[in-house]
């Protein structure tokens, strides 16, 4: 199917699937206003037709609200970060935490009072954490595990209500990913690894699946073998013995921080700790003897934007990576 329309077909079923069942007059008119909407748990949900009060519980859903325009008044950490993820730490300089991504504080939330909460299966699954924080204000939840980023976002911006918006920032991914696909020259035909490498000094690729590798896709890059399919979860751990799993032609390596504290890094998971676990990889041995190493081509980047579950902001800063590298 041409990507084009892959795209309005993804729009089109998550706007069926987000249909509303009120109506509404225009904001000047539809203050306090409501609108039923059925969620990616297949849940109604009546949540207002202008949030003004949005606490969003992931990734995905703090990049989309961003993206769109809106300001949630609270979020949780990236994943395995002490804070906001480091792609999204100037937008969302302010916003408050309440927990560590999968563990909102509830009792915070409730401080806030929010009169909308997103969340999806990247944060949170526990059915009881879900029904308390529905007790607190109406929770959407906006996407399974491991649906299409595009998907996702479409579910944000049609809940908060503003599909048109939506679809106005996917028809700018496009464009951007045209731009950048016809610019890749000699590097259209390149085989890609996403390596996440760990503050134990271990690597972890990324599968196709994953917000990133669907970008790779849309340029019309390959993957390694070993990364070409779907995974069991959010990477996949590669011992020393199969360091040559994280090979390609090119690689693009991000790290999520350096050092830990109970499994969340101290340092953001920007660029800086992606260099320094580039000089650690470096010492690791059979790393320097690998292809997209002894070409050069090894790439770091923010583990935050390249590793996260994806949004419309993340996928920027990804095909402005692949377009400096690959598509100069």
């Amino acid at each position: 199917m041409p990507y084009r329309h892959h795209i309005v077909l993804l729009a089109l079923l998550a706007a069926t699937s987000l249909s509303a069942c009120g109506t509404t007059a225009g904001p000047a008119s539809d203050a306090g206003a409501t609108r039923t909407i059925t969620d990616a748990r297949g849940t109604k949900v009546t949540v207002p037709v202008h949030a003004q009060r949005v606490v969003t519980l992931s990734e995905p859903t703090l990049d989309g609200a961003l993206a769109l325009g809106v300001r949630p008044i609270a979020t949780t950490s990236g994943r395995g970060q002490g804070g906001v993820s480091s792609y999204l730490a100037r937008r969302a300089r302010g916003v408050p935490s309440v927990g560590v991504l999968g563990q909102p504080n509830i009792e915070r939330v409730a401080a806030l009072r929010p009169d909308l909460i997103l969340l999806d299966g990247t944060a949170v699954q526990d059915q009881s954490v879900i029904d308390k924080l529905r007790r607190l204000a109406p929770t959407a939840y906006v996407s399974r595990t491991g649906q299409d980023w595009r998907t996702a976002f479409t579910s944000t911006a049609a809940i908060l209500g503003r599909a048109g918006a939506g679809r106005q920032v996917l028809k700018d991914y496009e464009k951007r990913v045209a731009e950048v696909r016809t610019r890749l020259g000699a590097n259209a035909d390149a085989r890609v690894s996403i390596v996440r490498w760990g503050g134990i000094g271990l690597p972890s690729v990324l599968m196709k699946e994953l917000a990133a590798g669907r970008v790779l896709a849309d340029l019309g890059l390959r993957r390694p073998a070993s990364q070409d399919r779907a995974g069991p979860g959010h990477s996949v751990p590669i011992s020393l013995e199969n360091l040559r799993q994280i090979d390609g032609d090119w690689m693009f390596l991000g790290a999520l921080g350096t050092g830990s504290s109970g499994g969340v890094s101290d340092t953001p998971a920007d660029l800086t700790a992606a260099r320094e676990a580039l000089r650690t990889a470096r010492d690791t041995p059979g790393f320097t003897r690998l292809r997209a190493v002894e070409t050069g081509h090894v790439v770091p980047v923010d583990g935050s934007a390249w590793t996260s579950a994806g949004g419309p902001l993340a996928e920027r800063v990804v095909l402005d990576d692949v377009a400096r590298s690959l598509a100069p």
